[in-house]
């Protein structure tokens, strides 16, 4: 079964890259499309983008939580600055986080961002996304 899903995309003419497995696009309100990485195991989301040493601006990390709450993120063990966008159930922009910086220090040390909404999702883009994009709280996005 596994084989016949692979070669599915074969049959379109489509390219199955290894990368694109665990994504799912993700529509900016400017029509620009990210190819979001899916977290939802709670082991994956506190890994998340620790460790990376680089973010493209066509892709990003899509955290989907199994109910709305106040969700804060940090900064320790990610080496590049991200944005950071809070979403409600009905995925409009409730709060964002741009250009948040790693966190170099120890665990104990590095502050944490948002949770001052209730939020379904959180996606982290390349910093510079928000401003790039023209997203704004209340800004739609379709996943």
């Amino acid at each position: 079964m596994l084989l016949a899903a692979l070669a599915l995309p074969a049959c379109r003419n489509e390219a199955l890259k290894l990368e694109d497995l665990n994504t799912r696009p993700v529509r900016l309100p400017n029509g620009f499309e990210i190819r979001a990485e899916v977290m939802t195991h709670p082991e994956d989301m506190m890994r998340g983008m620790m460790y990376r040493d680089s973010l493209a601006p066509d892709r990003g990390m899509l955290f989907i939580h199994g109910e709305p709450g106040q969700y804060t993120y940090w900064m320790y063990q990610v080496k590049i600055p991200l944005d950071i966008i809070w979403l409600d159930a009905q995925k409009r922009i409730v709060e964002m986080s741009p250009h948040t910086p790693p966190c170099t220090s120890r665990a104990s040390e590095c502050p944490h961002y948002g949770g001052n909404v209730k939020a379904l999702y959180v996606l982290e883009l390349a910093a510079g996304s928000i401003e790039k994009h023209g997203l704004r709280v209340g800004s739609q996005l379709e996943f």
